[in-house]
């Protein structure tokens, strides 16, 4: 179990220096400058703009000295937001997207799972239908259609929401609803047909056949074991959720990581794109790193190598 955590770190941290590598090198292939747009400014005042920024270097100076700054935590300066550094913005910023994303991934596991569990139990029945029928309009409309839709019938014509930020837990519900409808209509197809091969297993029959009842085989037996490819889908779904929420953010004027990043890109500020970027993806390889962990935790059979 610790040579393979050991090896799930050093492959973890060689993808995040992939990564780093790319989006540094990418951003350094975009056409003009990080300046070129402002007004009325001089070539000299540029010149002394890129020589504060270091960005008058050689790139493969540029490119070691931020990431000898990235180990340390240290983005650089935003190139638009003044006297603010990447990682002060990030650390103010992500908070917010994160109690979103969190909230919208424990609802999507709160309500999929036993969606998915209740579908399969009752399989062939006008519940189960009800229930499928439900998963396949969560999987097939995207967000922004349901951010949409929300806004306008509760908002603005029943006036039951607000709609935008995220101020009082009645904002929440908005934003939560169109990030996890479509995780909470993949984990209930998940479930569904997880929990029916499971209790067609030869050991749930043996369960009943020993005299258990039918609550505590399907919950000590049959969940446990159904549960895990829910537990593998948990990685994508933070990615799912973290990438998600930036269109939310932007449509509920929300001020969380995704907003900033979406106006980074807007307004051409190259360190704070980069340092989201990198941040971003290495928290999504971290949590993919743990559920692979937690995996194996739930379910000792499972060999590693």
């Amino acid at each position: 179990m610790l040579k393979y955590i050991i090896k799930r770190v050093i492959l973890a941290a060689l993808t995040i220096f992939l990564v780093a590598t790319i989006t540094f090198f990418l951003m350094n292939l975009v056409p003009g400058g990080p300046f070129v747009a402002e007004k009325s400014i001089s070539e000299q005042a540029q010149q002394a703009l890129f020589e504060k920024y270091g960005l008058d270097q050689p790139l493969i100076v540029q490119y070691k000295n931020y990431l000898v700054n990235m180990l340390k935590g240290d983005f650089g300066l935003s190139l638009k937001q003044r006297g603010r550094t990447v990682s002060e913005i990030i650390m103010s910023k992500f908070p917010v997207s994160a109690k979103l994303g969190g909230l919208s991934v424990l609802t999507a596991l709160v309500i999929g799972i036993p969606l998915g569990s209740i579908a399969a139990l009752n399989r062939g029945k006008w519940i189960d239908s009800v229930i499928i029928v439900i998963a396949t309009c969560g999987i097939a409309v995207p967000s922004f259609v349901l951010c949409t839709v929300g806004m306008y019938l509760f908002g603005v014509n029943l006036r039951w929401l607000p709609t935008f930020g995220l101020s009082t837990p009645l904002h929440h519900i908005l934003p939560i609803f169109s990030l996890s409808f479509y995780p909470t209509a993949y984990i209930a197809r998940l479930m569904r047909s997880s929990m029916l091969d499971v209790i067609g297993q030869d050991y749930m029959r043996t369960a009943r056949s020993k005299g258990l009842s039918q609550f505590v085989s399907l919950f000590k037996h049959a969940l446990r074991n159904a549960v895990m490819p829910v537990v593998t889908y948990v990685g994508p779904l933070l990615a799912y959720t973290l990438t998600g929420s930036f269109i939310v953010e932007k449509i509920f004027v929300i001020p969380g990581l995704g907003k900033e990043f979406i106006s980074s890109i807007s307004n051409r500020d190259y360190t704070m794109i980069m340092g989201t970027t990198i941040f971003l993806a290495a928290l999504i390889i971290i949590m993919n790193m743990l559920v692979d962990i937690v995996y194996k935790i739930i379910d000792p059979r499972i060999k590693l190598k």
